[in-house]
């Protein structure tokens, strides 16, 4: 399990951001307590991850269960490479996810990336290993980072609801691109992550419902 930030320290990481950046104080006000969102690490939460991309919550996770079963509850490189491809797409794998998860376990097999030792590794080198394998792009590596390793400066620019979020905080008219919202996230570091863990809580709220945005940009 990933050391997170516990609810002191997160809430220690919001009262800083709201400081050094008031934009945010209307997000900070609509988002209760919340707690670090968790995944399990290593190969297991990398492939989790590309199994749930594109698809809805509730169709992931019956694919991934039939995953879970099909492999024996073995979630290992090793048990996957010991299917072919053609047999994992029997566990409701398209093919090419199936072509993924091949290439992330000989990408650990092969030594190319080794999950219990990428905690060793910066943020920006841990990124760069991880896109250098075929299948993971740079949303999916940012996050595995943030909810799989608990790494706290960490920021999916290229997240579209985080991109929803910021501009309400700064009354833009356009959403900012992935480069533009990068840019933006600057000013929050060393609590990027939390940041995208409150503007996240923000847009949810707002999209259900909980949280009225009566002057939000139309």
């Amino acid at each position: 399990m990933p050391a997170v930030p516990t609810p002191v320290q997160i809430a220690a990481a919001r009262e800083a951001l709201v400081a050094s950046d008031p934009a945010l104080a209307r997000a900070h006000a609509g988002t209760p307590v919340f707690e670090w969102r968790v995944r399990t690490g290593g190969y297991e939460g990398l492939l989790h991850m590309i199994v749930d991309q594109q698809v809805s919550v509730a169709a992931a996770a019956a694919i991934w269960k039939r995953v879970v079963d099909g492999l024996g509850g073995e979630i290992t490189p090793q048990a996957v490479l010991a299917r072919d491809p053609a047999e994992l797409r029997t566990f409701g794998l398209s093919g090419q996810k199936a072509r993924y998860a091949h290439e992330i376990a000989r990408a650990h097999v092969e030594g190319r990336i080794n999950f219990g030792h990428l905690e060793r590794f910066s943020d920006e080198e841990a990124i760069a290993r991880l896109v250098a394998i075929n299948g993971v792009g740079q949303w999916t590596a940012e996050t595995f980072l943030m909810f799989c390793e608990g790494r706290q400066d960490v920021f999916p620019a290229g997240d579209i609801a985080l991109q929803e979020a910021m501009r309400w905080a700064d009354g833009a008219t356009l959403r900012p691109t992935a480069k533009q919202a990068s840019a933006r996230a600057e000013i929050w570091r060393p609590h990027r992550s939390v940041a995208a863990h409150l503007l996240w809580g923000w847009y949810g709220a707002v999209k259900r419902g909980e949280v009225a945005l009566e002057d939000r940009p139309a």
